[in-house]
Parts: C-alpha cells; sequence; structure tokens
C-alpha cells in the first residue's frame, strides 16, 4: 500500500524535497510544489513530518513533555528517510521549522544535501516569535475558530490537537527561550537561499541576516515585500523565479 504521508513527483534529480512549517501537512502546500518542480524540470519528494497529515501520530499527551529538541530529531529522521527512499543527493526547500530542519539536515549529512532553501526560517528566539505563536493559540481558541477547522481538516481529530499544542508549548516553554542553533550554521556547507517576507508575523529580518552571514557555503538572502510568514503562498512567482534562478547559478 502507498504511504500517504509521502507524495512523490517524478523527475529528474536531485530532488526537491518539501519540508512543512510546525503547522502544516502535505495538503497545505496546495500546489506549489508540483509548480515549483515543474519550472526545474526536477523530482520532488513531498512529506508529512512525524505526527502530521497522515504520518504516525504523536506518543506525547495533547500538553506537555514535548521534546525541545524536535528540530534534531526531525533532521536526524530526514537523513534516514533519504535511505530509504533511496534519495543520494537532495535539494531541501523548507518551510519555518521545515527551514530550520533543512538547515540542520544539511549540517548532519552534507555530502546528501545540495542545496538548501530556507523560507521564514528560525535559527533563534524572537519575541516577535513568541507574540505570534501566542495570537495564535487565542485565535485557535476561540469560538468557531477557522485555524482550529482547518487543522482538523488537514490533521483530522486524532492528530490536530497534538499538532496544534505541541509546536505552541514547546516554543513558549521557559526552557526553550534560550533556544539558539547559530552555532551549528557554519557546518551547513552547501549552498542556500535564504527567503523571508517583510512582513513576516513571526520573524524578523535578522534570522535571514543570520543565516547568509554564518553558513560556510554560498548564501543569498531574499526578502519579499507585501509579503508575511508564507512567501511561497503570497508571492509564489517570485518565489519560484528566485529558486530557479539560484539553482541555475550553481
Amino acid at each position: 500500500m502507498p504511504d500517504a504521508s509521502l507524495l512523490r513527483l517524478d523527475g529528474p534529480s536531485p530532488e526537491l524535497i518539501f519540508l512543512h512549517e510546525g503547522l502544516g501537512a502535505i495538503t497545505m502546500w496546495r500546489q506549489f510544489p508540483e509548480t515549483l518542480c515543474a519550472a526545474l524540470s526536477r523530482g520532488g519528494l513531498v512529506m508529512d513530518r512525524l505526527g502530521h497529515g497522515a504520518a504516525t501520530p504523536f506518543a506525547d499527551p495533547v500538553r506537555g513533555g514535548h521534546p525541545l529538541d524536535y528540530h534534531d530529531r526531525e533532521a536526524a529522521a530526514l537523513v534516514a528517510l533519504l535511505d530509504r527512499e533511496g534519495v543520494e543527493r537532495a535539494v531541501l526547500f523548507g518551510h519555518s521549522d521545515g527551514g530550520t530542519i533543512a538547515l540542520l539536515t544539511a549540517g548532519l549529512a552534507p555530502e546528501r544535501v545540495a542545496a538548501c532553501i530556507t523560507v521564514a526560517a528560525h535559527v533563534f528566539v524572537e519575541e516577535i516569535t513568541l507574540a505570534g505563536i501566542r495570537q495564535a493559540i487565542a485565535t485557535y481558541e476561540a469560538p468557531e475558530s477557522r485555524l482550529k477547522a482547518a487543522l482538523l481538516r488537514h490533521h483530522g481529530p486524532e492528530r490536530a490537537e497534538k499538532v496544534f499544542y505541541r509546536w505552541a508549548d514547546a516554543w513558549l516553554s521557559p526552557p526553550f527561550a534560550g533556544w539558539n542553533i547559530e552555532h551549528r550554521l557554519p557546518a551547513v556547507q552547501c549552498p542556500v537561499l535564504a527567503i523571508q517576507g517583510i512582513d513576516d508575523e513571526y520573524g524578523t529580518p535578522a534570522q535571514v541576516h543570520a543565516i547568509v552571514d554564518q553558513v560556510t557555503g554560498r548564501a543569498e538572502p531574499l526578502l519579499i515585500a507585501n509579503s508575511g510568514h508564507s512567501p511561497h503562498m503570497d508571492s509564489a512567482d517570485a518565489v519560484v523565479s528566485a529558486v530557479q534562478r539560484f539553482l541555475n547559478g550553481l
């Protein structure tokens, strides 16, 4: 039986591996992976991260007990997935938490990553991030919440609550306030394109500058006007064009 938590897009290698945000799922990318892979004439692999979408549900309780090192755990799991799926070398495209995981994976297994494209990735905690998550909690817990309805639609009743609170509780926990992976960035040797919307409600351009300034490989920043936390949705054409130019120039 096909694995519903993985979507394969046929095409030549190196394949693009799409890593979604903290609340994301395969279905929340909409048509963006197909559009980007077609524009690049490359194959792709779109995945539900652990606990999300059609993937194996989290074993954690709904509240509490969520590991604060989940980015590192998922980077190691991604390397194992590349082994299982026979992907020898990949281009990682990660959004938000997925971008952070992409950077950690590139540092963990440099021989497996040809390039890394991050969209709204975080490498340290900012107050704007915490404020955005507090607002997301208020939105999620409001009566007739559209956010809750969307998460139920994309994750199902078995996963939605855990997906939301695992993300929110981890970021807002006092021990997580000092989370910072800047010291890990020099291990990233592959070319990096770091993208962020100027109107991102979860982070400032300081995240992009930290990535570009501290990775070892060639790195380019891209700040997109009139775009929020999901520039690949808000400004899809600009993101596709930037990725084409970046990868064609390697």
